[in-house]
């Protein structure tokens, strides 16, 4: 059975803590303007956009589904328990001290190099895009699956919070859980995405910057807290 104390209110917590970090915002933002500048026009890149949206949402079920196979399979369900709420712990800590001190010291974001290497692939996107205009939104597709790589260190500490709870569990009871999880990691994606597209996009960037410092404090508090929990139920019906 699913761990009694995984409630739909935490599925959605830690969704949405994942979903609004300034990382993911920052890059999605940064790509609509390239797809935006690549595409020439609206619709185009709606389509650019929810495409993307939608590998991302594939790739980051995948990566669950797989993460809690290896669980499940190996029976190292409560290693992982232990390791995933220490993690979601630290990585509170971390984001709250971004809060006060933005930037300074060790920060969660992308793998060493990722946002150099994303530049230099929507470079080579755009250069392509120029010579073969069909092959642009399948390129923004496979973009879709390197940018989730390289953000797991900032995006990942809820959702393996939320893995290592499911562990617990059945693995066919878990499937739906991960649905409604990436569902609503994704949904401030396309919140992005519809604003740019009506022309409401100018400021987004302005307000992610103005904002990220409430962000990550909000992330960091629940982070902590559902850390804390995990270790509380494990310990008290131990």
């Amino acid at each position: 059975m699913i761990d009694e104390g995984l409630t739909f209110g935490v599925i959605v917590g830690a969704a949405l803590a994942d979903s609004i970090n300034p990382c993911v915002l920052g890059v999605l933002i940064f790509l609509l303007a390239f797809l935006t500048r690549v595409f020439k026009s609206r619709a185009r890149m709606l389509v650019g956009g929810l495409l993307y949206s939608a590998v991302v949402y594939i790739t980051y079920l995948a990566l669950g589904l797989g993460i809690l196979k290896v669980a499940v399979s190996f029976s190292v369900a409560n290693a992982f328990y232990w390791v995933a709420a220490i993690i979601a712990i630290l990585a509170g800590l971390v984001e709250m001290k971004d809060f006060f001190w933005y930037g300074r010291g060790f920060s969660l974001q992308m793998f060493p190099g990722g946002a150099k290497r994303l530049k230099l692939y929507v470079s080579k996107i755009e250069s392509l895009q120029k010579h073969y205009p069909s092959m642009g939104l399948v390129l923004v597709g496979l973009l879709g699956v390197f940018v989730v790589m390289v953000e797991l260190p900032c995006t990942g500490a809820p959702y393996f919070a939320v893995l290592a709870l499911l562990a617990k569990g059945d693995y066919t009871q878990a499937i739906p859980y991960l649905l409604i999880y990436n569902f609503i990691f994704i949904l401030p994606l396309l919140v992005v995405i519809a604003l740019a597209y009506f022309g409401k996009g100018e400021k987004m960037e302005e307000w992610r910057k103005c904002h990220r410092g409430l962000m990550r404090l909000v992330i960091g508090l629940f982070l902590i807290a559902l850390g804390g929990y995990m270790i509380y139920a494990v310990t008290s019906f131990a």
